[in-house]
């Protein structure tokens, strides 16, 4: 039997324009959306910041995925999109405040610009709930 797609936007309306969901849950399995550190409103929290920006992009996941009984604790891969990679190592430390007990695989990249402005960093990540290891 297959089993159904479930979308997670936190309870939140979602455009059907917009040809993305935030999150996206198969069973245990939870794929995150690329995602830049914004507000409710969509404008970037922190210009010019690239280590709160990467804290806002995680306070995000972490929502999205308490909404479907887990926390960023059950990311089991990321794929991390930087514009540029000064304060590398205050992103590798908000990375550590959100995986307490597990770590997850990682792909950084280098690019020229993100398609939304003022945003220094972009992350998309993938999830199984219930594989974080016990605290």
């Amino acid at each position: 039997m297959q089993e159904a797609r479930e979308i997670l936007t936190q309870g939140k309306p979602w455009p059907d324009r917009y040809t993305y969901v935030p999150a996206l849950r198969i069973g245990n399995m939870v794929w995150l959306s690329g995602t830049t550190g914004t507000d409710e409103t969509g404008i970037i929290t922190a210009p010019g910041d690239i280590v709160e920006q990467t804290r806002q992009i995680f306070r995000k996941f972490d929502a999205l995925l308490k909404a479907a009984g887990g926390s960023c604790n059950d990311i089991v891969q990321t794929h991390d999109f930087f514009v540029t990679t000064e304060n590398y190592a205050g992103t590798a430390d908000v990375r550590r405040e959100f995986f307490t007990t597990a770590r997850p695989t990682s792909s950084g990249v280098k690019v020229a610009a993100l398609l939304r402005k003022d945003a220094l960093i972009e992350i998309s990540a993938m999830a199984v709930i219930g594989s974080a290891p016990a605290a």
